[in-house]
């Protein structure tokens, strides 16, 4: 669920946050896609703070690599999820015994959270730098264009549709329950899986304090790179904290080259405030056991604000007038600040049937752009439930890829 750092804190959305839409208001906007950069859903720890999917497609649009949802680097030594024995192959031990950074670190998780410094000094004489993690995070020489179609290609496939069909066939109690209580639908839950982890057959082969560990501490150069030191400091913490609390070794934990965990691919910070025992069995596990996966990302979605039986998209009419509307909304902002009835009253005509127009002037709304190069930039409205997506991984190609393939698979699922 992280990919991607958005560095800046971001608000829930409120309808008092809407702004009237003005033909002063529209030219002041530029035309750029709000697409996952380097580190989306980490920014300010309340965001989504899982490694996902849009890391592992840095070459179609400029996002950084980060699930292991693609194939795996070759500089990665292969191992099984149930025997995880073998390393990275790039290496340096001891990198983070006796360094003055770290050392400052143990002292700060001593005074604050009253941890022993001497075993804290023992796990970090046995942190291993991971080279392959610290390259893959790095932002591209040469940022490559956004491209929906081909983002979107790599997760509106066979492999997801069919396998989301078998996977909410055989967990549909779960799923049913979560959707009861959450009010999360359940193929949006079952998407979200999907995307990350091809229903967990891809969590990631490192160890993850190894990953966050280097990550922390040797960020490779790029821009905020000190913002995203910083966080990774803040999701070790709490991978140091998480195993305290469960009485797990930290040097157990496997996960994504950024840090990610699990099914869902949680960040540890997300594993503390969201997870949760879904199976009733007195303890959380989102590596093996499913019911705690599904109950943790509905639980996530909730809390960050999932609004129950409202939609997450609506279609934009093709003609020229209501897509230059789009256009000119399109501020790359996530969260909905406009009205619809701004649109509506500038000319902008809906493509949805059953919408009415009239009743739903007042609904906070952004404009989802997605440009593939070459062709005509795809325009829709997103609602609030569209940015809370967002907030599991800071992308629009993400939250939308999400979306369709949920439909995608609900519709494959049909009698």
């Amino acid at each position: 669920m992280y990919d991607s750092l958005p560095l800046a804190q971001a608000r829930r959305a409120r309808p008092d946050t809407a702004r009237p839409l003005t033909a002063a208001s529209l030219r002041q906007f530029p035309r750029s896609s709000y697409v996952a950069r380097s580190f989306g859903s980490l920014g300010s720890l309340g965001v989504a703070l899982c490694l996902s999917a849009s890391f592992a497609m840095t070459a179609l649009t400029s996002v950084d690599a980060h699930a292991q949802t693609q194939a795996r680097p070759k500089a990665i030594a292969q191992s099984t999820q149930s025997s995880q024995t073998e390393f990275e192959e790039e290496v340096v031990p001891q990198r983070y015994a006796a360094n003055p950074e770290v050392d400052a670190f143990i002292n700060d998780l001593v005074a604050r959270n009253g941890f022993n410094r001497g075993e804290l000094q023992k796990i970090f004489s046995r942190v291993v730098f991971s080279q392959t993690a610290a390259r893959l995070v790095a932002p591209p020489a040469t940022p490559g264009q956004k491209n929906w179609t081909k983002y979107e290609k790599n997760f509106l496939d066979n492999t997801r549709i069919n396998g989301g069909v078998r996977f909410w066939n055989q967990n549909a109690a779960a799923l049913a329950r979560a959707a009861r209580e959450y009010g999360v639908p359940e193929e949006i839950i079952v998407s979200i899986i999907g995307v990350e982890t091809i229903y967990g057959r891809n969590m990631g082969n490192f160890r993850t304090i190894d990953a966050l560990t280097t990550l922390a501490f040797d960020y490779p150069p790029a821009r905020n790179r000190s913002e995203r030191m910083a966080l990774f400091r803040k999701e070790l913490e709490n991978l140091l904290l998480y195993a305290r609390e469960r009485s797990v070794d930290p040097f157990s934990i496997y996960g994504s080259y950024a840090g990610a965990i699990g099914i869902p691919q949680f960040m540890p910070s997300s594993i503390r405030n969201y997870a949760v025992d879904y199976s009733g069995d007195g303890k959380i596990n989102l590596t093996t056991d499913v019911a705690d996966a599904i109950g943790s990302v509905a639980n996530f979605l909730k809390q960050h604000g999932w609004q129950a039986g409202q939609p997450v998209v609506w279609n934009i009419a093709a003609d020229r007038g209501s897509q230059g509307l789009a256009e000119a909304g399109a501020d790359g902002q996530p969260e909905p600040h406009w009205k619809l009835g701004d649109f509506i009253k500038a000319g902008m005509l809906m493509n949805e049937p059953k919408l009415d127009v009239g009743g739903a002037l007042d609904t906070p709304v952004l404009i989802v752009d997605l440009p593939t190069p070459g062709q005509a930039t795809q325009y829709r409205m997103g609602l609030t439930n569209f940015y809370v997506l967002t907030r599991y991984n800071r992308s629009f190609f993400y939250a939308m890829a999400v979306y369709d393939l949920a439909d995608a698979i609900k519709a494959a699922r049909a009698p």
